[in-house]
């Protein structure tokens, strides 16, 4: 009998927290003149978690405030904003162009790591030094040049190489400028810019996992193959 009210007293609270997030949601996106993609409810002060835009705000049930910054857990001095944008900004995996990627397999290549670069980032760069001691993954590097008109030109003659892989290493880790023809079809570049931009891709490199775990910025090597090993699990 206790446990039977006590699920009844918790899908009771769950059926009111819904109703209370999809008010809160109308409430908001009136509020902003926009669609709010999603409202939930946080464990802290009453405060309901607003994803809007690419970026997370916090109010409560009357919309007295919004908030914007970080939540930072008092116990585990976690950053709880920090946390929820790597769950909320994920892209399914299998929504990632990877044809319009350079592709690198290193052994058995079943750990997969993909990339969006600009090949004039010095951070992009720091991590291609990294990844040359990466094995037993493949590498999908999406061509991402938005630092400047130097970037795309080069990303074009890279794409147009006859060895991509190696016209991308031979700059990236070896300082090498890339030589030949820019004038093949380069519609790929173009279409991983319109995929940053429909999925709020804004800086290089970004890193996505198999899962679909987006890293902003480089990360070291150890952290990579952490990550990567988990990913088999």
């Amino acid at each position: 009998m206790l446990k039977t009210l006590l699920a009844i007293a918790l899908a009771t609270c769950a059926l009111t927290t819904q109703a209370n997030e999809a008010s809160v949601k109308k409430a908001v996106e009136a509020k902003l003149g926009g669609k709010v993609t999603s409202v939930t409810k946080t464990d802290y002060l009453g405060l309901y978690e607003i994803y809007f835009d690419g970026n997370i705000l916090y109010t409560d049930e009357k919309l007295s405030v919004f908030i914007g910054g970080n939540l930072i857990d008092p116990k585990t001095m976690k950053n709880v904003t920090e946390e929820r944008m790597l769950k909320l900004s994920a892209v399914k995996f299998s929504e990632l162009p990877l044809q319009q990627a350079i592709k690198q397999v290193r052994g058995d290549g079943k750990r997969i790591l993909v990339t969006f670069e600009d090949p004039n980032c010095g951070y992009c760069k720091r991590l291609h030094k990294e990844l040359r001691a990466l094995d037993n993954a493949t590498i999908y590097t999406m061509l991402l040049p938005v630092l400047s008109e130097d970037s795309f030109k080069k990303s074009k003659i890279i794409w147009c190489s006859a060895d991509r892989a190696k016209s991308w290493n031979d700059w990236m880790i070896d300082d090498k400028a890339p030589t030949g023809k820019d004038d093949c079809d380069t519609t790929a570049i173009s279409k991983n810019m319109a995929f940053a931009q429909k999925y709020r891709i804004q800086g290089t490199p970004t890193i996505f996992f198999a899962d679909g775990e987006r890293i902003p910025g480089a990360m070291p090597l150890a952290k990579i193959e952490e990550k990567l090993n988990s990913k088999l699990k």
